[in-house]
């Protein structure tokens, strides 16, 4: 039963993590421009990996898609790949993890659920570490132009789906090592309730028996082969 509660927890964080990081990657937020030592804020830039958009006093926004893959700054590529690689392990983890969990009907024996289980665990560690992967390069890179005192362009701050996506990563991870320890608990279960076998029941009379052969040891028997030996030594005229 506490195997089962475990198990229930660990996918509450999972999903909860999964469903955090997918909403990052379409966030319009990932990095917003610093107002740091305006006076009149006429425009706000911000931009995200799929675009770049400006909104001025008015609250009308105008965007713009990057115009070519190719010709983007190689950490917004590698953003790109890892985040949509934390959405499709967390995807298969989902699965992995409704067919495993022993609150389920489905996936076969024990053993194969529990392996799921694990599987499903790690889909989701993978996950978590590619999103938080992803969220801190761009982090750093936001975090590097704008502590340049060489970078003369507009200067951006730290975007709300960063922490976002910092925030599912660890969902991920912990639910995920709850998965992988869910299982171990398992085993530790099932080692206390082992069989060991039926003992032997032993009457009171074959433990007196076992005793007195022990306690004559090789002098009673040197004993008794003396006394039978006797009797098998006959005289020449014993018949006649």
């Amino acid at each position: 039963m506490g195997n089962m509660v475990t198990e229930i927890v660990a996918f509450l964080l999972t999903i909860s993590g999964w469903i955090l990081v997918s909403s990052t990657l379409p966030t319009d937020y990932w990095k917003v421009s610093s107002v740091d030592g305006t006076v009149i804020t006429t425009a706000t830039f911000w931009s995200n990996l799929w675009k770049t958009c400006v909104t001025d006093s008015t609250g009308v926004s105008n965007c713009k898609d990057f115009p070519s893959m190719l010709a983007l700054d190689v950490y917004i590529q590698v953003c790109r790949g890892l985040m949509i690689a934390a959405v499709c392990l967390g995807f298969f983890g989902a699965i992995f993890a409704l067919v495993g969990m022993k609150c389920t009907k489905i996936g076969g024996s024990e053993t194969t659920k529990a392996r799921l289980t694990v599987l499903s665990g790690f889909h989701f560690i993978l996950g978590g570490l590619c999103c938080m992967t992803a969220c801190s390069i761009y982090a750093h890179r936001v975090t590097s132009d704008f502590f340049d005192p060489f970078f003369v362009a507009q200067k951006f701050e730290l975007g709300a789906a960063l922490f976002i996506g910092w925030a599912g990563s660890v969902l991920c991870i912990l639910g995920g090592l709850v998965f992988c320890l869910s299982l171990s608990e398992g085993f530790t279960m099932r080692a206390e309730y082992s069989y060991r076998g039926p003992v032997s029941p032993v009457s009171p009379a074959t433990a007196r028996d076992k005793c007195s052969k022990t306690a004559s040891g090789p002098t009673a028997s040197g004993l008794h082969k003396e006394t039978v030996e006797p009797s098998r030594q006959f005289g020449r005229n014993a018949y006649v």
